[in-house]
């Protein structure tokens, strides 16, 4: 079977193009967003199609649906949510999701800080689970 030679950015850049009604705009806007507010973030294609962002753990999903795009985060729920973005998936444990839906404006800035604040909820999930002589480490470095 072939492989695919098309890296995971490719591949989002390709879904992109291929939706185009107010889907496929919006979807790039909240990738810009994404990609914006911390330049370490990683593009993965996981689950046979679907985008996802990650920075020392997974960030968020997301998926054109019929009627919307839907940014999910793997651990929105323990995030704070101060502009109240999360409008799905309120009842879950640790998932929360964003469901844009046609005319919906996207908040640049209260995205680009609940991306800021899965990174840190995902690094601060790092230095807990890390051995001892790491965590001396990580403030060591914060340090200097």
């Amino acid at each position: 079977m072939p492989t695919d030679p098309m890296n995971p950015s490719e591949r989002i850049d390709q879904l992109i193009a291929e939706i185009t009604d107010w889907r496929g705009k919006t979807f790039a806007s909240m990738r810009k967003s994404i990609l914006e507010a911390d330049r370490e973030i990683i593009e993965e294609w996981k689950w046979m199609g679907s985008p996802v962002w990650s920075r020392d753990g997974m960030i968020a999903v997301a998926n054109a649906h019929k009627g919307k795009v839907k940014l999910t985060f793997a651990h929105g729920a323990h995030l704070p949510d101060p502009d109240k973005l999360f409008n799905a998936g309120l009842e879950g444990n640790a998932r929360r999701a964003i469901d844009f839906f046609e005319g919906d404006k996207i908040n640049a800035p209260a995205l680009k800080k609940l991306v800021s604040a899965a990174i840190d909820y995902n690094l601060s999930k790092l230095k807990k689970n890390a051995p001892a002589s790491t965590r001396a480490k990580v403030r060591k470095s914060k340090e200097a």
